[in-house]
C-alpha cells in the first residue's frame, strides 16, 4: 500500500468558516450596530478634516510639528504638505488620516489597558502571548475574509483589520515598560504607603512612558501600512490610488500616492517619536 494514496486533512479552514457563518448569523445586530458606528465616526473626521481650508491645515500641522518636534520636522511638514496639496491628493490624505486616527484610538484604546492588565497578571500575559503573536503574523490578507463577510465593503473593514494588525505593540510594550520599572522603586513606593493604583499611576507609568510611546508609535505606523490593504476592501484614501496605479499600470498615479503615504508617515512618526523623547529635545532643537 502506497502511503501518499493515503488521505489526511484535518478541515479547520472549514471550522473556522462555519464559525464565523455562525457569528454573522447570530451577532448581526450587533456588527450592524459597529458598522454603524465606526463608519459614521471615520465620516464625521473626514469631513471636519475636510472643512478646514487647505492653507489653514497646513499651517496648523506645521504648528503642531514646530511645537512638539522642532524646527526641522516642521520645515519638513510644511514642504511635505504642500506637495501633497500639489500633486492634488489633500482629500485623499485627510480620509487617510481619518482613518488611522479613529484605527490608532481604538488600538490604544483596547491595547493599553490590558497591557497594564498584562503587567499584573503573569497568567494574562502567558495566555497573550500566542494570541498576539497569531495576530501579528498572521497575514493582513486574512483579516480582510471575516471582516467582509462582518462589515460588509467600505471604511469599517478596513478599521477592524487595522485594529487586529496594529494592536500587539501596544499591548507588548506598555506590558514591557512597566515590568521593566525597577523593583526598588516599586518596593520604595510601597514603602511610602502607596496603593497599587497610586503606583501605577504615579510611579509605573510615568517611568514607562518612553516604552508606551514607542508602541504608540508603532501602532500608529503599523495603521498606515494597513491603508493600501484597506482600499482592496473599499477604504478611500490614499490606498486607493496606490492600489488604482497597481491595478492598472498607472506609473504616476501609483508613485504620486506612495509618495503621499511615505511623506504622510515620516510626519506621523517624526511627531510621536518626539512626544516619546520629551520637552528637553523640543528645546534643544529651537
Amino acid at each position: 500500500m502506497n502511503l501518499y494514496d493515503m488521505t489526511f486533512r484535518i478541515p479547520v479552514g472549514q471550522a473556522f468558516s462555519t464559525l464565523v457563518e455562525l457569528l454573522d448569523k447570530r451577532l448581526e445586530s450587533v456588527f450592524d450596530f459597529i458598522t454603524y458606528f465606526l463608519n459614521t465616526a471615520v465620516k464625521g473626521l473626514e469631513d471636519a478634516l475636510q472643512m478646514i481650508p487647505i492653507p489653514v491645515m497646513i499651517i496648523l500641522l506645521v504648528l503642531l510639528a514646530w511645537r512638539i518636534s522642532g524646527r526641522g520636522v516642521a520645515v519638513f511638514t510644511l514642504v511635505g504638505f504642500i506637495l501633497i496639496a500639489g500633486m492634488d491628493l489633500w482629500v485623499e490624505t485627510m480620509q487617510t488620516l481619518s482613518l488611522v486616527f479613529i484605527s490608532a484610538i481604538i488600538t490604544l484604546g483596547v491595547g493599553i489597558p490590558l497591557g497594564i492588565w498584562a503587567s499584573r497578571s503573569d497568567l494574562l500575559d502567558k495566555l497573550l502571548r500566542p494570541v498576539l503573536d497569531f495576530m501579528q503574523t498572521l497575514p493582513a490578507f486574512v483579516y480582510l475574509i471575516p471582516a467582509i463577510l462582518f462589515f460588509h465593503i467600505g471604511r469599517v473593514p478596513g478599521v477592524i483589520s487595522t485594529v487586529i494588525f496594529a494592536m500587539p505593540p501596544a499591548i507588548r510594550l506598555t506590558n514591557l515598560g512597566i515590568r521593566q520599572v525597577p523593583a526598588d522603586v516599586v518596593e520604595a513606593a510601597h514603602a511610602f504607603g502607596s496603593t497599587d493604583n497610586q503606583l501605577l499611576v504615579k510611579v509605573q507609568l510615568p517611568m514607562a512612558l518612553p516604552t508606551i510611546m514607542a508602541g504608540i508609535n508603532q501602532t500608529i505606523m503599523l495603521s498606515l501600512s494597513m491603508v493600501v490593504i484597506a482600499s482592496m476592501v473599499g477604504a478611500p484614501g490614499l490606498g486607493k490610488e496606490v492600489l488604482y496605479g497597481v491595478t492598472q499600470l498607472d506609473i504616476a498615479t501609483g508613485f504620486e500616492g506612495g509618495l503621499a503615504v511615505v511623506l504622510v508617515a515620516m510626519f506621523l512618526d517624526r511627531v510621536t517619536e518626539s512626544l516619546g523623547k520629551g520637552n528637553q529635545d523640543n528645546k534643544n532643537n529651537q
